[in-house]
């Protein structure tokens, strides 16, 4: 029978044949211990010396790392595995050799392992990672879908900046200029005017020259958007679908994060309600706290958004930062004009914000002032100005980052680790 490692809960007892890598070996004088990998799992096969012929047993203390085989054997629990099952092998078939694999299971270095991490990825913890990811995307999909959105796919080639910055990659489309998108959102708006509550997940870019563990050039983001919504009710569906992920990979990646060594007692706490805290009372909280460098006015660092969050045990979100420090197409507080109805959620831990949204401007006329205020063209921004020209109503979104929710849900320290092929400031190989 053949089958996939994930599926040999199945065939206790009966023997499998499964295609699948060498990870890794071990042997004595009487028994050989391959780990096997099929991009489904890891499982160990033993080879026991007096219950296989001799050529059997010569090849499998051999036989080299990430060398490809043919494996057949009987499905045994085991108890000790973290994996619950190994396989008694009974009979091993080279499909390719592999020479000299670059990445042995001695420590490597950061760079040598990104220069291979076409290899890399096929690591037990980078497998775990991207497992992970896996699954935080498909409840992304679950959560939505149940909540009656719809997908939308926004263009990757915009003619202008949502965020209005200069942090733009820029490219010729034709005889105009172009730009790889900062975000999907101000289409997504358009699109939640026309089917009512709507989402997006695709890459973006930000040619930000910042090398800490929280950036990457490209990265993904989900981007919901809802017509008739506003902020209160934003944020309740933030905090929900947060949760609903966060339980998810707790359920359905157990292996993953034994793998990675996650503290899951961390993560079995992330539920809805989540706390709130204003910038006011971020500021305060944060010169109480000895940090003089921070005035009101200011957009937090990493240093002070990591001394918030460690006040929770649970993700925070900071609420009404200053008009100044936000981009231009977000609704004012009604009782302040200084603040605007925003919020982003800091995860625990140190991983920084995972998302920002707001409320929307939905009056025409105030929209146009922010465009003058911003030095925006509004030639540029007209389709975006019309979606409040022809019937406007009260509207919220927000942006969860991918890869930092990856990270953070995973335990691991690089954002890097989070996505296949990482792009950073000085690596765009492979």
């Amino acid at each position: 029978m053949k089958c996939t490692i994930n599926e040999v809960h199945k065939y206790v007892n009966e023997e499998v044949t499964i295609g699948a890598w060498i990870a890794n070996k071990r042997s004595s004088g009487k028994i050989a211990f391959l780990q096997l990998r099929d991009g489904t799992g890891f499982i160990q096969g033993v080879v026991v010396k007096a219950e296989v012929d001799e050529e059997l047993f010569t090849l499998a203390k051999k036989v080299t790392q990430e060398t490809s085989v043919w494996v057949k054997g009987i499905v045994q629990v085991d108890e000790r595995s973290p994996f619950g099952y190994e396989l008694l092998v009974t009979g091993l078939e080279v499909i390719a050799e592999a020479v000299d694999y670059p990445i042995t299971p001695k420590q490597h270095g950061t760079e040598f392992l990104m220069d291979h991490r076409h290899l890399w990825l096929r690591s037990k913890r980078q497998h775990a990672v991207m497992k992970i990811r896996n699954e935080i995307i498909r409840a992304t999909y679950e959560f939505f879908n149940q909540e009656g959105f719809v997908k939308v796919d926004p263009p990757i080639l915009t003619g202008s900046a949502p965020e209005g910055t200069s942090e733009l990659f820029a490219t010729k489309y034709f005889d105009e200029d172009a730009y790889l998108s900062q975000s999907g959102q101000l289409y997504m708006e358009a699109a939640a005017m026309a089917l009512g509550k709507v989402f997006s997940f695709g890459p973006t870019f930000r040619a930000e020259k910042s090398k800490t563990r929280r950036h990457l050039i490209e990265f993904w983001m989900i981007e919901p958007e809802m017509a008739f919504v506003e902020f209160e009710e934003n944020l309740e569906v933030q905090e929900q679908y947060v949760s609903y992920i966060v339980q998810s990979v707790l359920k359905n990646c157990e292996i993953e994060l034994k793998t990675l060594g996650r503290d899951t007692s961390k993560l079995e706490n992330i539920k809805a309600p989540f706390p709130r805290i204003s910038y006011d009372d971020a500021i305060k909280f944060l010169h109480e706290k000895g940090f003089d460098d921070i005035q009101w006015g200011d957009d937090f660092g990493a240093p002070h958004e990591t001394a918030i969050a460690e006040s929770f045990d649970k993700p925070v979100f900071i609420t009404h930062y200053p008009t100044g420090i936000k981009p231009f197409y977000m609704q004012p507080a009604p009782d302040r004009d200084d603040v605007v109805l925003c919020a982003d959620l800091i995860a625990p831990e140190g991983y920084g914000e995972i998302i920002g949204g707001s409320e929307r401007i939905h009056d025409m006329e105030l929209l146009k002032q922010r465009l003058d205020e911003h030095n925006l063209s509004m030639d540029a921004y007209q389709w975006y100005y019309e979606l409040r020209q022809y019937g406007s109503v009260p509207h919220s979104g927000f942006g969860l980052g991918l890869e930092r929710t990856v990270a953070w849900i995973s335990g691991v320290e690089h954002v890097r680790e989070t996505i296949p092929f990482p792009r950073l400031l000085n690596r765009l190989y492979p």
